[in-house]
């Protein structure tokens, strides 16, 4: 099928734009935004994703306010086959105004009691982590490429029809744009099982007021890395990638959510850059659709499908399996600097260097 971005020269295959390389039913194509005011009263997010071998496209738009709620609006659709009608899913769009730089979100649901006009401006490049790929025996779980970017919000969005205003000045955040595989979609059957269930997420972009900090750490249960990354970008200035990165996370007890962290990033020459963290709130990524029962990325809704929901935080059950993956909003401190940024976190199964020993067991009570 032939469709409009066939007539630009950003062809990968041999096959027309509308065509993966593959068949795989678990190939897609994200946006991630988040964004935060510095008084870490409001917090908000959008993942928008586009799964062409399933012919479903859905995006979800969440707000948390004084890490006390939690409001949430969900929508999926048919997926288009050309790419260039692919941003927008029923309320919510995503428009590219400058590619790598400025990219601005509408929220067009007063009927939900959400609307937004929110534009982020880039304050870093965009950071190119190395491949992630992961395979459970023969299955490849993930395949994929992830960019992260720095950046400052100006706009505004309304909840419940209270309004709030942004700008660079107040509202710092991030963004990632990543496609390839990775498991979406409703539950299937997959055929023999290859051990117990298992996996270690840690990403964290932190922002300081002149210099920004990125790490991901991913791992397999007795610790050993299958991916890994770090940054340091001083503003204006080219990212300096860096050798290692190391953790410490006190876990709060009967949780797999942290109380307070430290990371430590290696350059290949200097001093060790530690950042410590301390949470603030944690935001429930099941809001914006991940491991959502109802809302799972890549679920057949219907030609198109609005649902929104709200609860209060913190959740009363952190260890059900839908409130595991958090992305926990932060003050931080490195070398006498403080700033904000997030602690994403989703630790499934056993995982040596937190204590975890079962599918859900919490950190300890001491």
């Amino acid at each position: 099928m032939i469709t409009s971005f066939d007539d630009f020269p950003v062809h990968q295959a041999s096959v027309p734009v509308a065509h993966t390389a593959d068949g795989d039913l678990n190939r897609y194509d994200r946006y991630f935004f988040n964004g935060y005011t510095r008084d870490g009263s409001l917090f908000f997010a959008l993942a928008m994703g586009l799964y062409p071998n399933r012919h479903v496209a859905d995006a979800a738009f969440s707000v948390m306010l004084d890490g006390s709620r939690q409001i949430s609006l969900h929508t999926s659709r048919r997926a288009p086959f050309d790419r260039a009608h692919a941003n927008s899913v029923g309320p919510l769009t995503v428009q590219v105004v400058e590619p790598l730089a400025t990219l601005r979100i509408v929220v067009d649901a007063p009927e939900q009691g959400l609307a937004a006009d929110l534009t982020f401006r880039h304050r870093s490049a965009a950071l190119e982590e190395p491949h992630f790929f992961h395979r459970v025996g023969q299955r490849v779980m993930m395949d994929s490429t992830r960019m992260t970017q720095f950046g400052h919000w100006d706009g505004w969005l309304d909840v419940d029809g209270q309004r709030f205003t942004v700008d660079a000045a107040t509202t710092w955040g991030s963004r990632d744009r990543s496609w390839g595989v990775r498991s979406i979609g409703e539950r299937t059957g997959t055929g023999a099982p290859q051990g117990a269930p298992q996996f270690c997420w840690l990403w964290s972009p932190v922002a300081f007021e002149t210099f920004t900090v990125h790490a991901d750490v991913n791992e397999w249960s007795d610790g050993r890395r299958w991916h890994e990354v770090g940054f340091v970008v001083p503003d204006g200035e080219q990212a300096e990638l860096m050798r290692t990165v190391e953790y410490d996370i006190e876990w709060e007890p009967g949780t797999r959510r942290a109380r307070q962290a430290v990371l430590r990033l290696a350059p290949w020459s200097g001093p060790v850059r530690e950042v410590h963290l301390e949470a603030i709130a944690h935001f429930q990524m099941v809001g914006l659709g991940y491991g959502h029962p109802e809302w799972g990325h890549g679920m057949w809704k219907g030609d198109l499908a609005v649902g929104t929901e709200r609860w209060a935080l913190p959740v009363g059950d952190p260890l059900s399996p839908q409130h595991l993956h958090v992305q926990t909003l932060c003050r931080a401190t490195c070398e006498g600097n403080r700033g904000l940024g997030v602690l994403e976190q989703l630790v499934i199964g056993p995982h040596a260097p937190s204590g975890f020993t079962d599918l859900l067991d919490g950190a300890p009570h001491v």
